[in-house]
C-alpha cells in the first residue's frame, strides 16, 4: 500500500482532515499519479485505525476540491486533469494562424496533449447587453454565436462562445461550423480586419449545473471565466469570446512590458 503517515490525536486538527492532507500531499507529489486508484476504504481504515465515516469524510474533502473522482464499483481515482500552459502573449500570434493553426490548439499541443473540438454550433441570436456594447451593436440586433467545447486527450477542459457582428461574420464566412485553417481570426484577417490587440477579463467562480455537465466536473470544482475582446487596426471590436475553463486544467501566463 501507499506509504502514509499516522493520525496524530494530540493536535487540534480532526483525523479526517489529517488523512485528507496526507492523501493530498501524495497526489501533489505524484506518489499518487493521475488516474491511479486511492487505497480502498478498508485499507485506509486499517492503516489509520479510524471509523469508516472518518475515511469517507477525508475522501469527500478531496472530491470537493476536484482532486479525485469516485467510480461506482471501482473505487476512487486521482482526477486525470491535464495541465495546459496557456501563454496569452504567444497563442494569438499571427504566425500561428498564417500557418493554419488555431489559437485554441497552441497551448494544448505544446503541453503534450492532443486537442479536439466538439459540440460545435453556429446560431444567429440576440446577445446580452455587455456583448452588444463591446461589439457596438444594438441589443436588438442579432449576432453570430459560434459555440464549441474543447478537449485535451479526450477530456473536456473548456467551453467557449464567440460572438461576432452579423455582417462581419457573414463576410468572413464564419457562419458555418468549420471555420477552416487558422480558425476565426484567420478568416477575419482575410476579409480586411487585421487584428491589432486583445483584452481579457478573468474571474474565478463555481460552475452552473449545465457547465458541470458539459465539463464533467465533480461538485466543488471551480472554473475560470474569461471574457476576451478582439480589436482590429481601426480599434473596432470584431469578436467577443466568453469561455469557461476548468480551473485545475490551466496555468494562465501573461507577459507585458514594465512601463
Amino acid at each position: 500500500m501507499l506509504e502514509l503517515g499516522q493520525v496524530d490525536r494530540t493536535v487540534d486538527s480532526p483525523p479526517y482532515r489529517q488523512i485528507a492532507s496526507m492523501l493530498r500531499e501524495a497526489i501533489s507529489s505524484a506518489r499518487l499519479a493521475p488516474g491511479e486508484r486511492l487505497p480502498s476504504e478498508t485499507e485506509l481504515i486499517e492503516h489509520f485505525g479510524v471509523a469508516r465515516m472518518t475515511v469517507r469524510q477525508a475522501v469527500q474533502e478531496l472530491r470537493s476540491e476536484g482532486l479525485v473522482i469516485a467510480e461506482r464499483g471501482r473505487g476512487v481515482f486521482v482526477r486525470p486533469a491535464p495541465q495546459i500552459q496557456r501563454v496569452a502573449s504567444d497563442r494569438f500570434a499571427r504566425k500561428h494562424r498564417t500557418g493554419g493553426g488555431a489559437a485554441s490548439d497552441i497551448g494544448v499541443e505544446e503541453s503534450g496533449y492532443s486537442p479536439q473540438v466538439d459540440r460545435i454550433a453556429v446560431t444567429r441570436k440576440k446577445t446580452n447587453q455587455l456583448v452588444a456594447e463591446r461589439l457596438q451593436v444594438s441589443a436588438a440586433d442579432k449576432v453570430v454565436a459560434w459555440s464549441r467545447r474543447y478537449l485535451a486527450d479526450g477530456q473536456p477542459i473548456e467551453t467557449a462562445v464567440s460572438y461576432l457582428p452579423l455582417t462581419i461574420a457573414e463576410d468572413a464566412q464564419i457562419s458555418e461550423a468549420d471555420t477552416g485553417p487558422g480558425g476565426i481570426y484567420a478568416r477575419l484577417e482575410e476579409t480586411g480586419h487585421a487584428l491589432a490587440r486583445f483584452t481579457e477579463e478573468v474571474t474565478a467562480r463555481m460552475p452552473t449545473p449545465e457547465e458541470r455537465r458539459e465539463l464533467q466536473l465533480e461538485s466543488g470544482v471551480p472554473v475560470l471565466s474569461v471574457l476576451r475582446t478582439a480589436y482590429d487596426t481601426n480599434d473596432a471590436a470584431v469578436e467577443v469570446c466568453a469561455s469557461v475553463k476548468v480551473a485545475s486544467a490551466y496555468v494562465l501566463e501573461y507577459e507585458f512590458p514594465a512601463r
